[in-house]
């Protein structure tokens, strides 16, 4: 009797292991496919789960990597922007320029040309206060306010920082978001003496509002001024030209860093459901069956066996 007491309790605990081991697979499985995601734990795999947080880590980063690369991006293309329209106002003043290096100019016509100038020149200053997306002068460093202003004489004196900030683009790349004014703004007359393109095109301006006999040698002077200043901003946009080159190459190789790092997660932490379920519905069987067999032999007697 108390062998078949002991052989009882070992039978039904046996069972009772065998079918809460086959319970705990299947839920097992349920949880993956649910949350599609191999491991719902870190203690399921250790080591799979500590690859799948420095993955998450990674993505984090590249994530600010790819705001930055977005910023500067945008920052750069408002510069080209802004270094086109710097072109068209030199270009024009050129054309100022050539019309009142003649002599035979009428007085009133210098003087209309010498109030566009003027006109021009408040242009340029407000252009060169533009602003970035972050709403800081564009063209003054990482100076919040303008990067111009005007002084007691009239003239557009940089106020700004002496260099653009630097964003980073991920691996220890960073690139200039925009230019000091200094930097396309200021460059060498003919003469080889420093000068800036906002005080070339407000002196030109006085001169011919000035009138007098010398104001067409003024704006024949001018004219070279003005040709090394369109120079300089074209220097300047192909600086531009190439940083933005940089960040398309820097931004494909984000794209596929993200996507190996994706790849990768998807290797290690998600299942294959196709798998899965034929596996969860294996073990639903598998359960079931041992569950009824169990049943059946739970309800057995020793009678049942001597028949």
């Amino acid at each position: 009797m108390s062998i078949f007491a002991t052989s009882t309790a070992a039978f039904f605990d046996r069972s009772t292991q065998n079918l809460s081991a086959l319970r705990g697979q299947a839920e097992e499985l349920q949880n993956q496919i649910s949350s599609n995601s191999k491991i719902t734990r870190s203690s399921d795999d250790p080591l799979a789960a500590s690859q799948l947080r420095a993955l998450a880590r990674a993505e984090s980063i590249g994530t600010i990597d790819t705001a930055a690369t977005n910023r500067a991006t945008v920052d750069l293309n408002l510069t080209d922007t802004a270094l086109n329209q710097f072109a068209t106002y030199v270009s024009r003043a050129q054309e100022l320029a050539t019309q009142a290096a003649s002599t035979l100019l009428p007085a009133a016509q210098r003087a209309s040309i010498a109030s566009e100038l003027a006109q021009i020149h408040k242009g340029l200053v407000g252009l060169a206060n533009t602003r970035d997306s972050a709403g800081h002068a564009l063209f003054g460093g990482d100076s919040p306010g303008d990067a111009y202003q005007i002084n007691a004489a009239g003239q557009a004196q940089y106020i700004g920082s002496g260099s653009a900030g630097q964003l980073s683009l991920g691996d220890g790349q960073t690139v200039s978001r925009s230019l000091t004014g200094p930097e396309f703004l200021s460059f060498k007359d003919p003469a080889g003496n420093q000068t800036d393109l906002m005080t070339v095109i407000k002196s030109l301006s006085d001169a011919l509002a000035g009138g007098g006999a010398s104001t067409a040698a003024t704006a024949q002077a001018a004219l070279g001024s003005l040709a090394n200043g369109l120079d300089a901003i074209t220097t300047a946009q192909t600086v531009v030209g190439s940083r933005l080159s940089w960040i398309d190459l820097s931004t494909e190789r984000q794209q596929a860093m993200s996507e190996a790092r994706a790849s990768q997660q998807e290797d290690i932490g998600t299942p294959e459901l196709g798998s899965a379920l034929a596996r969860l519905q294996q073990l639903s069987t598998v359960l079931e069956a041992s569950q009824a067999s169990f049943t059946k032999l739970a309800n057995l007697s020793l009678f049942d066996f001597l028949r």
